[in-house]
């Protein structure tokens, strides 16, 4: 085999020179087409499994009876190295007729014609980027011919597949039957949520009311929530993530189902070990209904900039097309109320002003009410002593990146079921989970 390889190489490279040009791109690529040639050859031959020995002609069948040794038969293989043959012992069941291969289970090809390695890749840039491209990819990287679809399905079955071990996992959590993380004290330990739309298929929005009144939704939300730790902060005492701390959890799912998986995910990063416990979001009730659910004695904060961004709304329709008087009201209401945590003055401020707009009036009826009810939430000034994060930026940039940019651009139509086996994929690698997870799913 190597002798063929070297004369290979040679034949390409004497025809370079002959040609009177030396394209090296071009000749590496030759080359490697010419050992993966090699290889899928090679591996062909060690895939050629012999025929049972006498002694070994029957298995048990899952009917409770016995199948026999028929044939050896073959498959095709698209393998890391392109595009080979199995050949192997075929048994039948005379009494229920069902067939098997014992080595196709072995070889995790059991109703596929795709390696596990050529699988692997097909996860990673179906999770990465649409499957047009992840295809494209496939080609540019690995000299391999797949497609689209392929990727699609690949990708996908893989998420659902690391989305029903979670599943399995959060059932557990249910049950409390939690195993006990030991380790190191957590100094500062944040857990963030948010949500954020994904455009998806006619069939997934039947029944939902769109933003617009009177008009159907085009997209579900995704939930996202993220731990990470914290244990410094920097010289004006503005806090720090620890880097590579955070993990990511995400899916198309109801508020109660989320909690559960979110509380998983904290129990699994040490929630229990942490000296000091954080919990950040905007206002969204559901928010702190799991907070209080799952999370209970934690130290609840308001996203700083979400509850900036309540004042500078109210502000614009106080003040319509009057800038500097609606900073002069933010200078009074932002600066000298909210970031100084006095709520309380914030509100009564704000039940002061009496409009003559009734849409106004309700306007500041909501806005008073939302600072209200998130009095303790808003402290500050003593989050900051604490040297806490006080805006919720890790969780809006993963919102970006986790879902917008796989899940979100242009043309992209969803099934929830195929949002959230992705979403269950790009998590996982996102975690550094993935490798980790392909063991366990080849020794399971």
């Amino acid at each position: 085999m190597t002798l063929e390889i070297d004369q290979l190489v040679r034949i390409i490279f004497n025809g370079r020179r002959q040609m009177g040009c030396f394209d090296l791109e071009a000749i590496e690529m030759a080359v490697r087409s010419a050992m993966h040639h090699a290889g899928a050859a090679a591996l062909s031959k060690l895939l050629e499994f012999p025929t049972p020995a006498a002694d070994q002609r029957t298995i048990p069948c899952p009917c409770g009876q016995e199948a026999s040794y028929r044939d050896i038969r073959s498959k095709p293989v698209l393998t890391a190295v392109g595009p080979a043959k199995v050949s192997r012992p075929y048994y039948l069941c005379a009494h229920c007729h069902t067939g098997q291969f014992p080595a196709d289970v072995e070889l995790d090809i059991e109703n596929t014609e795709v390696s596990p390695g050529v699988r692997r890749m097909q996860a990673v840039v179906g999770q990465e980027a649409p499957f047009d491209h992840g295809r494209e990819q496939m080609k540019l990287l690995a000299n391999l011919e797949v497609t689209t679809k392929a990727v699609e399905r690949t990708a996908e079955a893989i998420g659902e597949d690391i989305a029903a071990r979670e599943q399995e996992e959060i059932q557990r959590a249910v049950q409390l039957d939690l195993p006990i993380v030991v380790g190191e004290p957590i100094p500062i330990l944040h857990v963030q949520m948010d949500g954020t739309g994904v455009p998806v298929v006619k069939k997934e929005t039947v029944g939902r009311q769109g933003k617009i009144e009177g008009q159907p939704a085009h997209t579900r939300e995704v939930k996202l929530g993220c731990v990470f730790t914290q244990t410094t902060w920097d010289e004006e005492g503005f806090a720090l993530r620890d880097p590579g701390s955070t993990t990511y959890v995400a899916a198309i799912e109801t508020a109660q189902e989320f909690g559960l998986r979110l509380y998983l995910e904290a129990c699994q990063r040490g929630w229990s070990r942490a000296e000091k416990k954080v919990v950040i979001g905007d206002g969204a009730e559901w928010i702190w209904n799991i907070a209080d659910q799952h999370f209970p004695g934690a130290i609840q904060i308001v996203d700083l900039y979400h509850a900036r961004q309540h004042l500078w709304e109210l502000a614009r329709k106080l003040f319509p097309n009057q800038l500097a008087e609606q900073e002069r009201w933010m200078t009074i209401h932002k600066d000298a109320l909210l970031d100084e945590g006095k709520i309380e003055e914030l509100v009564a401020s704000l039940r002061s002003i009496n409009p003559s707009n009734p849409e106004l009036v309700e306007k500041i009826r909501i806005e008073a009410d939302y600072f209200d009810k998130n009095t303790e939430r808003m402290r500050y000034p003593e989050f900051r002593a604490q040297h806490l994060f006080v805006g919720s930026g890790v969780i809006e940039a993963g919102c970006k990146t986790v879902i917008g940019s796989r899940c979100k651009q242009s043309g992209m139509f969803w099934t929830v079921r195929g949002a959230n086996a992705i979403l269950a994929l790009r998590c996982c690698y996102f975690n550094g989970r993935f490798e980790d997870y392909w063991e366990a799913r080849r020794a399971a």
